[in-house]
């Protein structure tokens, strides 16, 4: 309805699924969002992605 598309409504989704486990892991969206941008396309192994989840993280390690 609001997303345009199918498409659209997977990615909003995927989007919200982010924002929501987040908080849940008692993380600042936007934070995290950023952090994960940012870091995500420097990991070479799933390890490393795995260290991104937000269970694992610890976004004071990433910030600037």
């Amino acid at each position: 309805m609001f997303s345009g598309s199918p498409a659209g409504a997977k990615s909003s989704c995927f989007l919200y699924t982010l924002i929501e486990t987040a908080k849940a892991n008692n993380i600042e969206p936007v934070d995290y969002l950023r952090c994960l941008f940012e870091q995500a396309p420097l990991c070479n192994e799933e390890s490393e992605l795995e260290q991104l989840l937000p269970w694992n993280i610890t976004i004071s390690k990433f910030k600037k």
